[in-house]
């Protein structure tokens, strides 16, 4: 059995325009596409390399490949372009929200974890900050 881990390095990226991280591959032997941190909610988002079928709606084609534009766009979801549901390979996806796992998932496949500081990332979600609703003179 080959060993676990130590084959994806983290990298300064960005998630949904705020400032993250993600880790990537750095030998074929990882058993994941990539991981991606959203800092907003404190998940870690890993793509793994196991494929699964599952329904999606893709944009229905033409004849010469080109989307099919709706008459007027869809008043629920404001899309222009007709869809179909399509059974399709993607790749299995996990969610770890706990920041122990996610500690412990750095620790065992980044081979750069002591020297990035992940950690800075998350964000305290215990203590919310309540906003006053009264106007106060002068501001």
């Amino acid at each position: 059995m080959s060993k676990i881990g130590q084959n994806m390095m983290i990298v300064s990226s960005s998630f949904r325009n705020a400032k993250s991280f993600t880790l990537i591959p750095v030998s074929s032997d990882s058993p994941y596409v990539e991981a991606m941190f959203d800092p907003t909610s404190s998940i870690l988002a890993v793509i793994s390399k196991v494929m699964k079928q599952s329904y999606h709606m893709v944009p229905k084609l033409d004849d010469d490949g080109q989307p099919m534009r709706l008459k007027t766009p869809n008043p629920q979801t404001g899309k222009t372009v007709k869809e179909e549901r399509r059974l399709v390979d993607t790749f299995s996806e996990f969610y770890l929200s706990d920041k122990l796992d996610i500690k412990d998932f750095i620790n065992i496949f980044a081979i750069n974890a002591e020297s990035f500081d992940y950690e800075s990332f998350f964000v305290d979600t215990s203590k919310e900050t309540k906003v006053s609703k009264l106007i106060v003179p002068g501001q």
